[in-house]
């Protein structure tokens, strides 16, 4: 029996932070060990807030080389940029046909961008182009292209995987075949919470995150700046309710989990102590990816070749795919 299919959209917009690496990047590339797995840069959806060509490019060979320092196996899955897949926007204007206003009316982004609007006593429609508006269509058509029967996500993204489970249902109930797979969200019940510098949600909308792939010398410099409490040295701290604890469990060992902990409680232990800890663990994981990251980015031919392959691999599904939606909706040639 053919593994199911797993698919994930990464859109290029900067240096993921960890946060990212422990709650998107990680656990994807873990699924491609049971899933078959397709991973593709949504370069086309950043187009909604990246106007300039250069950073566009250079956000792109970013988070391609991201993902493959951290252990995306262009051999193993499907890697492939959105932009080299033409018929993903063909589908995208096929199943518009399919789409209800009043669906894209319920988007979240849209709404938000309404009620930011509204706020300020703005019209409605300010700031809001189609891009965003049919933003949900376009993702509906990345993951109905290739047949996908699960996309990893946030529970803030299930709504646009019940769309496009809503769209292809759409689609199948009129021609009355099977054309389209009906997608269904995967949240991990696991996946945790990763907090930022100042103790909340690590997020670049807060501010408060800690890049991938920083130096040493500014990693270490960027984690002495992690909010803690004014306890002085000698008194006893609870790890529990210390930022820089909650980040260091991350990346320790259950011993060395243990040993900080203990450390912690006696007293004696100054939080530059603690935050020169927490850069020991982080580095230590971190650093062959770094390495790895940097060589790729040096040298940008290898990302070339293992997109142009991803796209030639990605191009025979999708053109199927479209050559059987065009016969069935009476426009083939």
């Amino acid at each position: 029996m053919d593994k199911q299919i797993v698919l994930t959209g990464i859109k290029p917009t900067g240096m993921p932070h960890i946060g990212n690496y422990l709650g998107a990047i990680k656990p994807a590339l873990s699924l491609s060990e049971k899933y078959e797995s397709r991973f593709f840069i949504a370069d086309y959806h950043s187009l909604n807030s990246i106007k300039d060509p250069g950073e566009l490019r250079g956000y792109t060979y970013e988070i391609a080389a991201c993902w493959l320092a951290c252990g995306l196996d262009p051999e193993r899955v499907l890697f492939y940029r959105q932009s080299d897949v033409p018929e993903t926007f063909e589908l995208t204007t096929m199943i518009m046909a399919f789409t209800s206003k009043g669906l894209m009316n319920r988007a979240h982004a849209y709404k938000a961008q309404l009620d930011i609007n509204r706020e300020k006593g703005k019209p409605d429609d300010h700031n809001i182009n189609m891009g965003l508006y049919t933003y949900p269509v376009l993702m509906a058509a990345d993951i109905l292209l290739f047949d996908t029967n699960y996309v990893p996500v946030g529970r803030d993204q299930v709504q646009h995987i019940e769309m496009a489970a809503d769209i292809a249902e759409a689609v199948n109930r009129n021609y009355n075949e099977s054309l389209l797979t009906i997608p269904e969200a995967y949240v991990s019940e696991s996946t945790q919470t990763v907090i930022g510098m100042d103790g909340r949600k690590m997020s670049k909308s807060y501010g408060n995150t800690i890049p991938l792939f920083l130096p040493e010398k500014q990693l270490k410099k960027l984690l002495n700046k992690i909010v803690t409490n004014s306890q002085e040295v000698d008194e006893p701290k609870d790890p529990d309710r210390c930022n820089v604890f909650a980040l260091y469990k991350l990346f320790a060992t259950k011993e060395e989990q243990d040993v900080l902990a203990a450390r912690y409680r006696a007293g004696g232990m100054g939080w530059g102590h603690a935050k020169a800890e927490l850069f020991e663990v982080m580095n230590r994981t971190i650093k062959p990816m770094r390495d790895r990251y940097d060589e790729l980015m040096a040298d940008k031919s290898y990302i070339d070749d293992a997109l142009a392959r991803g796209a030639e691999k990605a191009r025979v599904l999708a053109a199927a795919k479209i050559s059987r939606l065009r016969k069935a909706m009476g426009v083939d040639r």
